[in-house]
Formats: structure tokens, sequence, C-alpha cells
């Protein structure tokens, strides 16, 4: 085969199935490394996603895809981190995963993570993944009550496909607002970065009302 042919054959992908061979790989490595460290703002990545998802060809299948794979690399980054934390709590010298996510839990909120654990069990999976930094608590309350990695996997499960229902979602009514996308992904993320600093911002108006 020559290179003009090659060239020729190359031209032939669809802009849009390139799209997708590089976008969804990304966004499940992305989502799944946000999961085990919080720099990435992985919410604002799957509505953004949801919102060229929502204005492609191929929609449903497009949407659906988007949910599917973050759902998954929600689920394997939350697992990977319990496991790493699991080793932590089992060996005498503890590790870095599980001093990392003492650093990243309040007293007090670990405090409330382990009466909601103690009180509902793993259900509290679901709601922590959808309340912003709600996730990290219960994961430690979870080790520290030292559930088993399968239990945890369980609740862990529902928790993460809500979680991208949710935040899909929110790229969806961006996309159907606006006929151009970048209009979608600029309010999807507007939307996802307020509901991730709403927590901290009420708790700095809240103790100056009292």
């Amino acid at each position: 085969m020559t290179w003009h042919a090659i060239a020729a054959a190359a031209g032939q992908i669809p802009p849009e199935t390139t799209r997708q061979a590089v976008g969804y790989p990304a966004l499940f490595v992305l989502v799944a490394l946000g999961a085990l460290v919080p720099v990435i703002p992985t919410g604002a990545l799957v509505s953004t996603a949801a919102v060229v998802a929502f204005h492609q060809e191929s929609l449903p299948f497009a949407v659906l895809l988007v949910f599917a794979v973050s759902a998954l690399a929600a689920f394997t980054g939350d697992i990977a981190l319990y496991w790493l934390g699991r080793r932590g709590v089992r060996s005498r010298n503890g590790s870095r995963w599980l001093e990392a996510l003492r650093g990243r839990a309040t007293p007090e909120r670990l405090e409330q993570a382990q009466a909601k654990l103690d009180e509902h069990g793993v259900l509290v999976l679901v709601v922590s993944r959808l309340v912003p930094a709600g996730r990290i608590p219960v994961m430690l309350a979870c080790l520290l009550a030292e559930l088993p990695l399968r239990r945890f996997a369980r609740g862990d499960g529902p928790a993460c496909l809500a979680w991208a229902a949710t935040y899909g979602l929110i790229g969806i009514l961006g996309g159907s607002l606006f006929s151009e996308p970048w209009k979608g992904v600029a309010l999807a993320v507007g939307v996802t970065l307020l509901i991730s600093a709403g927590p901290a911002v009420w708790r700095r108006i809240r103790p100056g009302r009292g």
C-alpha cells in the first residue's frame, strides 16, 4: 500500500469516530485518576463530555457511552483507592494513601460519616458520592470499620452510577439549552464548580450568621 493510499484511507475516517477513539479512553483515565488524586474536577469532566456527546450524530448512544465510561472509571478509581487504604490499615506503619485520606477528612466530618455508616450501612456511599467532599470521609469511615473490599464495592457500584447520571444530566441540560457546544460546556462547568464550592462557602458564611 502506497503512502497516497494510506493518506486516502485515513481521510475517510469520520471526525466523530476519531474523537470517540481518543475521547472515551481519555475520559476513563482522567476520571479514574481523579478518584485517586483529588486535583482533577471529575464532575466537570463528565458534564463536559455529556455536552459534547449531546451534539454528536450518534445521540443517544454517545451520551450513554459517556455515562457508562464515567461510572466504570469512578468505580475503578474508588476500588483502587480503597484497596490502597486497606493496605495502610493492615500495616503497622500505615501508608501514605491512608494518611492522605485522613488529611482530607476533618474529625467532625469523619465522626458524622461513621455515625451514618453505623445507621445506614454501605447505602451511605450513594449519598456520599453525590455530596461535594462527602466521598472521602465515608470511605475513611469504611476503612476504619474494616469493611471488606467486596462489601464496599457493593455499595460503591450504585454510588458511581448515581454520580455519573447526575453529572451527565447536568451536561445534557447544558447541551440542550444552546446550539453551540462551547456555551453548553461553559454552563455545565459553571454549575459543577458551583456545586463543588457550595458547601465550603456555606461553612464560611454559617458561623458569621450565628
